[in-house]
Protein backbone atom coordinates (compact mmCIF):
# COMPACT_ATOMS: atom_id res chain seq x y z
CA UNK A 1 0.00 0.00 0.00
CA UNK A 2 3.09 2.71 0.87
CA UNK A 3 4.76 2.03 -2.57
CA UNK A 4 1.28 2.32 -4.35
CA UNK A 5 0.65 5.83 -2.14
CA UNK A 6 3.95 7.10 -3.36
CA UNK A 7 3.70 6.37 -7.10
CA UNK A 8 -0.01 8.27 -6.52
CA UNK A 9 2.13 11.03 -4.76
CA UNK A 10 4.86 10.91 -8.07
CA UNK A 11 1.61 10.95 -10.77
CA UNK A 12 0.23 13.48 -8.60
CA UNK A 13 3.48 15.57 -8.53
CA UNK A 14 4.13 15.47 -12.14
CA UNK A 15 0.84 16.76 -13.01
CA UNK A 16 0.69 19.45 -10.99
CA UNK A 17 4.03 20.74 -11.87
CA UNK A 18 2.98 20.08 -16.02
CA UNK A 19 -0.33 22.16 -14.77
CA UNK A 20 1.76 25.59 -14.06
CA UNK A 21 3.28 25.39 -16.96
CA UNK A 22 -0.02 25.75 -19.54
CA UNK A 23 -1.95 29.59 -18.65
CA UNK A 24 -5.39 28.06 -18.19
CA UNK A 25 -6.89 31.52 -19.52
CA UNK A 26 -5.00 30.79 -22.97
CA UNK A 27 -6.31 29.79 -26.32
CA UNK A 28 -3.49 27.99 -27.89
CA UNK A 29 -2.49 27.83 -31.70
CA UNK A 30 -2.46 23.99 -32.58
CA UNK A 31 0.85 24.42 -33.05
CA UNK A 32 1.35 25.67 -30.07
CA UNK A 33 -0.56 23.35 -28.28
CA UNK A 34 1.26 20.61 -29.66
CA UNK A 35 4.29 21.73 -28.86
CA UNK A 36 3.06 22.00 -25.31
CA UNK A 37 1.57 18.83 -24.97
CA UNK A 38 5.28 17.45 -25.97
CA UNK A 39 7.11 19.27 -23.44
CA UNK A 40 5.14 18.39 -20.44
CA UNK A 41 5.18 14.74 -21.12
CA UNK A 42 7.79 13.66 -18.58
CA UNK A 43 6.49 10.01 -18.47
CA UNK A 44 8.93 6.71 -19.09
CA UNK A 45 6.37 5.35 -22.13
CA UNK A 46 5.50 7.28 -25.28
CA UNK A 47 2.07 8.75 -23.47
CA UNK A 48 -0.87 9.18 -26.17
CA UNK A 49 -2.20 12.29 -27.42
CA UNK A 50 -5.83 12.88 -27.66
CA UNK A 51 -7.87 15.85 -28.71
CA UNK A 52 -11.42 16.61 -26.81
CA UNK A 53 -14.08 18.29 -28.63
CA UNK A 54 -17.48 19.96 -26.72
CA UNK A 55 -19.95 20.52 -29.40
CA UNK A 56 -23.27 22.47 -29.62
CA UNK A 57 -25.71 19.28 -30.48
CA UNK A 58 -28.57 17.58 -28.54
CA UNK A 59 -27.81 14.33 -29.09
CA UNK A 60 -31.59 12.90 -28.12
CA UNK A 61 -32.57 14.76 -31.39
CA UNK A 62 -31.79 12.47 -34.60
CA UNK A 63 -30.56 15.00 -36.84
CA UNK A 64 -28.15 15.83 -34.69
CA UNK A 65 -26.15 12.93 -34.15
CA UNK A 66 -22.37 12.68 -34.99
CA UNK A 67 -20.64 9.72 -35.54
CA UNK A 68 -18.56 8.64 -38.48
CA UNK A 69 -14.79 7.48 -38.74
CA UNK A 70 -11.49 9.32 -39.78
CA UNK A 71 -7.96 7.55 -41.19
CA UNK A 72 -5.65 9.94 -39.82
CA UNK A 73 -3.27 11.30 -42.78
CA UNK A 74 0.24 10.37 -40.17
CA UNK A 75 -1.79 7.29 -38.45
CA UNK A 76 -2.21 6.77 -34.38
CA UNK A 77 1.24 5.02 -33.93
CA UNK A 78 -0.88 2.29 -32.29
CA UNK A 79 -0.99 -1.61 -33.98
CA UNK A 80 -5.28 -2.32 -33.52
CA UNK A 81 -6.23 -6.06 -33.10
CA UNK A 82 -9.06 -6.44 -35.94
CA UNK A 83 -11.59 -8.87 -35.60
CA UNK A 84 -13.95 -9.45 -38.60
CA UNK A 85 -17.10 -11.78 -37.84
CA UNK A 86 -18.39 -12.86 -41.39
CA UNK A 87 -20.09 -15.75 -43.27
CA UNK A 88 -18.91 -14.70 -46.30
CA UNK A 89 -15.79 -13.11 -46.90
CA UNK A 90 -13.82 -15.06 -44.43
CA UNK A 91 -11.16 -15.57 -47.20
CA UNK A 92 -10.84 -12.25 -48.27
CA UNK A 93 -10.49 -11.43 -44.43
CA UNK A 94 -7.90 -13.73 -43.87
CA UNK A 95 -5.81 -12.59 -47.35
CA UNK A 96 -6.45 -8.91 -45.89
CA UNK A 97 -4.14 -9.51 -42.65
CA UNK A 98 -7.22 -9.62 -39.77
CA UNK A 99 -6.06 -11.00 -36.36
CA UNK A 100 -9.53 -13.17 -36.09
CA UNK A 101 -11.97 -14.05 -38.03
CA UNK A 102 -15.30 -16.08 -37.19
CA UNK A 103 -18.80 -15.66 -37.77
CA UNK A 104 -21.49 -17.32 -35.02
CA UNK A 105 -18.14 -19.56 -33.65
CA UNK A 106 -16.77 -16.19 -32.37
CA UNK A 107 -19.84 -14.34 -30.55
CA UNK A 108 -20.26 -17.37 -29.09
CA UNK A 109 -16.64 -17.18 -27.68
CA UNK A 110 -17.67 -13.64 -26.63
CA UNK A 111 -20.52 -14.29 -24.89
CA UNK A 112 -19.17 -17.57 -23.05
CA UNK A 113 -15.65 -17.00 -22.56
CA UNK A 114 -15.82 -12.90 -22.32
CA UNK A 115 -13.03 -12.91 -24.81
CA UNK A 116 -11.98 -9.23 -25.97
CA UNK A 117 -8.53 -9.61 -27.48
CA UNK A 118 -9.21 -7.43 -30.49
CA UNK A 119 -9.98 -3.77 -30.31
CA UNK A 120 -11.81 -3.10 -33.60
CA UNK A 121 -14.77 -5.57 -35.14
CA UNK A 122 -15.51 -5.51 -38.40
CA UNK A 123 -19.05 -7.42 -39.76
CA UNK A 124 -20.30 -8.41 -42.68
CA UNK A 125 -24.51 -7.19 -43.27
CA UNK A 126 -25.51 -10.73 -42.82
CA UNK A 127 -24.37 -10.83 -39.13
CA UNK A 128 -25.79 -7.83 -37.83
CA UNK A 129 -28.83 -9.76 -36.43
CA UNK A 130 -26.34 -12.33 -34.58
CA UNK A 131 -24.57 -9.44 -33.58
CA UNK A 132 -27.77 -7.01 -32.44
CA UNK A 133 -28.54 -10.10 -29.88
CA UNK A 134 -25.09 -9.20 -27.98
CA UNK A 135 -25.40 -5.37 -28.44
CA UNK A 136 -25.60 -4.89 -24.90
CA UNK A 137 -22.28 -6.71 -24.37
CA UNK A 138 -19.82 -5.22 -27.14
CA UNK A 139 -22.07 -1.29 -27.33
CA UNK A 140 -20.63 -0.34 -23.63
CA UNK A 141 -16.98 -0.90 -24.63
CA UNK A 142 -18.00 0.50 -28.13
CA UNK A 143 -17.20 -2.55 -29.96
CA UNK A 144 -20.40 -3.07 -31.80
CA UNK A 145 -19.99 -2.51 -35.92
CA UNK A 146 -21.86 0.29 -37.56
CA UNK A 147 -22.24 1.11 -41.21
CA UNK A 148 -21.32 5.09 -40.43
CA UNK A 149 -18.08 3.88 -39.21
CA UNK A 150 -17.21 1.53 -41.92
CA UNK A 151 -17.21 -1.23 -39.89
CA UNK A 152 -20.12 -2.81 -41.19
CA UNK A 153 -19.48 -3.34 -45.05
CA UNK A 154 -18.69 -6.16 -47.67
CA UNK A 155 -15.65 -4.50 -48.46
CA UNK A 156 -13.73 -6.10 -45.97
CA UNK A 157 -9.99 -5.86 -46.86
CA UNK A 158 -10.77 -1.64 -47.37
CA UNK A 159 -11.78 -1.88 -44.08
CA UNK A 160 -8.92 -3.77 -42.29
CA UNK A 161 -6.33 -1.25 -45.02
CA UNK A 162 -7.47 1.72 -43.41
CA UNK A 163 -8.16 0.32 -39.54
CA UNK A 164 -4.44 -0.15 -40.13
CA UNK A 165 -3.42 2.91 -41.59
CA UNK A 166 -4.75 4.72 -38.92
CA UNK A 167 -8.68 5.09 -38.22
CA UNK A 168 -9.96 6.63 -35.34
CA UNK A 169 -13.69 6.50 -34.82
CA UNK A 170 -15.52 9.02 -32.86
CA UNK A 171 -19.22 9.46 -32.08
CA UNK A 172 -20.88 12.61 -29.42
CA UNK A 173 -21.81 11.48 -26.02
CA UNK A 174 -25.07 12.84 -24.46
CA UNK A 175 -22.93 15.75 -23.23
CA UNK A 176 -22.07 16.64 -27.00
CA UNK A 177 -18.43 15.51 -25.41
CA UNK A 178 -15.85 13.80 -28.78
CA UNK A 179 -12.54 12.03 -27.87
CA UNK A 180 -10.24 10.74 -30.45
CA UNK A 181 -6.69 9.68 -30.15
CA UNK A 182 -4.54 11.73 -32.56
CA UNK A 183 -1.35 10.07 -32.11
CA UNK A 184 1.91 9.83 -29.69
CA UNK A 185 3.95 11.94 -27.85
CA UNK A 186 6.84 10.56 -30.23
CA UNK A 187 5.21 12.36 -33.18
CA UNK A 188 7.12 14.81 -35.10
CA UNK A 189 5.00 18.15 -34.37
CA UNK A 190 4.36 18.90 -37.45
CA UNK A 191 2.94 15.45 -38.09
CA UNK A 192 0.77 15.42 -34.72
CA UNK A 193 -0.43 18.85 -35.23
CA UNK A 194 -1.59 17.85 -39.16
CA UNK A 195 -2.84 14.69 -37.46
CA UNK A 196 -4.66 17.48 -34.44
CA UNK A 197 -5.98 20.29 -37.65
CA UNK A 198 -7.10 17.09 -40.01
CA UNK A 199 -9.53 15.79 -37.13
CA UNK A 200 -11.32 18.81 -36.19
CA UNK A 201 -12.04 20.04 -39.63
CA UNK A 202 -13.10 16.54 -40.20
CA UNK A 203 -16.08 16.88 -37.05
CA UNK A 204 -16.45 20.33 -38.44
CA UNK A 205 -17.22 19.17 -42.04
CA UNK A 206 -20.01 16.55 -40.23
CA UNK A 207 -22.07 19.12 -38.70
CA UNK A 208 -25.18 17.94 -38.18
CA UNK A 209 -27.85 19.88 -40.40
CA UNK A 210 -30.42 20.65 -37.33
CA UNK A 211 -27.61 22.49 -35.33
CA UNK A 212 -27.93 25.98 -35.49
CA UNK A 213 -24.88 28.58 -34.37
CA UNK A 214 -21.54 27.63 -33.46
CA UNK A 215 -21.00 24.17 -33.51
CA UNK A 216 -17.48 24.09 -31.91
CA UNK A 217 -17.78 25.13 -28.08
CA UNK A 218 -14.22 23.86 -26.96
CA UNK A 219 -11.23 21.93 -27.89
CA UNK A 220 -8.64 20.46 -25.82
CA UNK A 221 -5.69 18.37 -26.58
CA UNK A 222 -3.31 16.32 -23.35
CA UNK A 223 -1.49 13.64 -23.32
CA UNK A 224 -2.92 10.37 -21.60
CA UNK A 225 -1.66 11.35 -17.86
CA UNK A 226 -0.82 15.51 -19.06
CA UNK A 227 -3.16 18.43 -18.74
CA UNK A 228 -5.57 19.91 -21.07
CA UNK A 229 -4.50 22.31 -23.24
CA UNK A 230 -7.18 24.80 -24.78
CA UNK A 231 -7.38 25.27 -28.44
CA UNK A 232 -8.69 28.18 -29.81
CA UNK A 233 -11.73 27.54 -31.65
CA UNK A 234 -12.17 30.54 -33.48
CA UNK A 235 -9.43 29.08 -35.92
CA UNK A 236 -11.89 26.47 -37.24
CA UNK A 237 -14.98 27.68 -39.14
Amino acid sequence: PHKGGKIMKRRGRLYVEASKSVDKNKLYTPEEAVKLVKSLSKRKFDETVEVAMNLNVDTTKSDQQVRSSFTLPNGTGKTKRVLVVTKTKAEEAKNAGADFVGDDDIIEKIVKENWFDFDVMVATPEMMVSLGKIGKILGPKGLMPNPKTGTVTTNVSDAIANIRKGMVEYRADSNGNVHALVGKVSFDEDKLTENLVSFINEVIKNKPTGVKGSFVKNISISSTMGPGVKIDTNLFK
